[in-house]
C-alpha cells in the first residue's frame, strides 16, 4: 500500500503519534521521559516548532504542534532517529523503537472548537488510560508527564520556551496567571469526572461526517469539511508539483529550502562576524574554535545534515563533524571566541 502524503505548509498545526515497536514500551522509567523531552526540545530548538500540548505514555506519545516552516518531515526525521539511537544506547539494544510510521493529523488549529478539542484529547489521555482515578480526588496535575504539570501549571519563568503555553491558555479566554492556570487544571478535572472514563475527552462522532475526517483516532485531517476540502487540494498541489515519490521523502527540495535558507544565511553572518571567508575555511583546522562554534549552532538550529556542515565548514567528513560537536564545550568554546562572533551567538539565541 502507498504512503499518505505528507501536507506541509507554513504555519500548519498537526496532531502527531507514535507508538513503540510491536506497542512495547518506548519509556521504562523517568529518565527515558526526561531523556524524550529534551530531544523534543533540541527538534524545536532546530525546526522553530511550537508544542502547544504533549502527553508521554507507557508505549506511546502525543503532541500538537505547529510548524512555523514547512519542514515536519525533516523535523520527525531527526526527532525520531535520534529518540531511536539514544533509546537503544541507553538500554543496550538494537533495531526499531517505534512501530509503523509516525500518525500527523493535519489540524484547523486556527479553529477554536477544534483547538481546545485536541487539547483535551491529549490532556486527558492518562485519565482514558486509568492512569488517574478522578473518582479517587485524583487531577490531571498529579500527572507529571504532561504538558499540564509539566507546563500549563507553571509560571511562565519555568516553562520549556518551546511550550506554546499562552496560545493553549488564550485559546481556552484564560489569563497566563495563578487563577488561571488554576482554572484550566480545574476545567480538565470536571470533565474528567464527569464523563465516561473510555470516552473522556473523546469528541462525539458524527455519522454523517466526511470518512477521511480525523476523530482524534483516525482520518487525517482534524477541522471543517471546508478546511478538509483546503487540505485535499493542497495535498493535490503538492502531488502534481513533485517527481515520483522516493522511499527518502527527506529528500524533496520543498522540504530542504527552509532549513538551507536559515543556515546559509546564519553561515554567512557568523562568518562575517569571524572575520572568516569562505576561501579561508579550508586552512584552517577542523577543531577551529570558530568553525566549532559555527557548526555547533547550524546543527542544533537548523535542519541541515552534518555532511552539509563538513562540506560548508570544509570540515573533512560528516563522521569528523560529529566528533567534533561531540567534544565541544560550548560556554568554555564562547568565551574564547572574538567578541563580534559572541554578540552574533547572542541575537541568534534570542530569535
Amino acid at each position: 500500500m502507498a504512503r499518505s502524503i505528507r501536507i506541509q505548509s507554513a504555519g500548519a498545526y498537526y496532531h502527531v503519534m507514535a507508538r513503540g515497536n510491536r506497542r512495547e514500551a518506548i519509556f521504562h522509567d523517568d529518565d527515558d521521559r526526561r531523556f524524550f523531552l529534551h530531544t523534543l526540545a533540541q527538534a524545536c530548538e532546530m525546526t522553530g516548532w511550537r508544542v502547544h500540548a504533549w502527553v508521554l505514555m507507557g508505549n506511546h506519545y502525543h503532541l500538537f504542534l505547529q510548524t512555523p516552516e514547512a519542514n515536519l518531515v525533516a523535523g520527525m526525521s531527526w526527532l525520531q532517529n535520534t529518540l531511536t539511537r539514544r533509546y537503544n544506547v541507553r538500554h543496550r539494544k538494537w533495531g526499531r523503537l517505534f512501530g509503523d510510521r509516525y500518525k500527523a493529523v493535519v489540524v484547523e488549529g486556527e479553529d477554536r472548537y477544534h483547538y481546545q478539542t485536541l487539547m483535551d484529547y491529549i490532556h486527558l489521555n492518562p485519565v482514558r488510560a486509568k492512569i488517574i482515578q478522578p473518582r479517587a480526588k485524583q487531577s490531571v496535575l498529579d500527572y507529571p508527564w504532561s504538558s499540564i504539570a509539566g507546563g500549563y501549571a507553571l509560571p511562565p519563568r519555568k516553562r520549556s520556551r518551546w511550550l506554546a503555553a499562552d496560545s493553549g491558555l488564550k485559546a481556552f479566554e484564560l489569563p497566563d496567571t495563578t487563577a488561571g492556570r488554576r482554572r484550566m487544571i480545574e476545567r480538565l478535572d470536571r470533565r474528567a469526572l464527569s464523563e465516561e472514563l473510555k470516552q473522556c475527552g473523546v469528541p462525539p462522532q458524527n455519522a454523517g461526517a466526511d470518512a477521511r475526517g480525523s476523530h482524534l483516532r483516525r482520518g487525517w485531517f482534524w477541522g471543517t469539511q471546508a478546511f478538509g476540502e483546503a487540505m485535499r487540494k493542497l495535498a493535490g498541489n503538492i502531488i502534481k508539483k513533485r517527481q515520483p515519490r522516493s522511499r527518502n521523502y527527506q529528500g524533496d527540495p520543498h522540504v530542504a529550502a527552509h532549513g538551507m535558507q536559515q543556515a546559509e544565511a546564519w553561515l554567512e553572518q557568523g562568518l562575517g562576524a569571524a572575520g572568516l571567508t569562505r576561501s579561508g575555511l579550508a586552512e584552517l583546522k577542523g577543531s577551529d574554535i570558530r568553525k566549532l562554534l559555527l557548526a555547533d549552532l547550524l546543527w542544533r538550529r537548523t535542519t541541515v545534515s552534518q555532511a552539509w556542515l563538513a562540506e560548508r565548514l570544509a570540515m573533512k567528513s560528516a563522521a569528523n563533524v560529529c566528533q567534533q560537536l561531540r567534544r565541544l564545550n560550548r560556554n568554555k568554546a564562547l568565551t574564547q571566541a572574538p567578541p563580534a562572533l559572541q554578540t552574533f551567538f547572542k541575537i541568534c539565541a534570542s530569535s
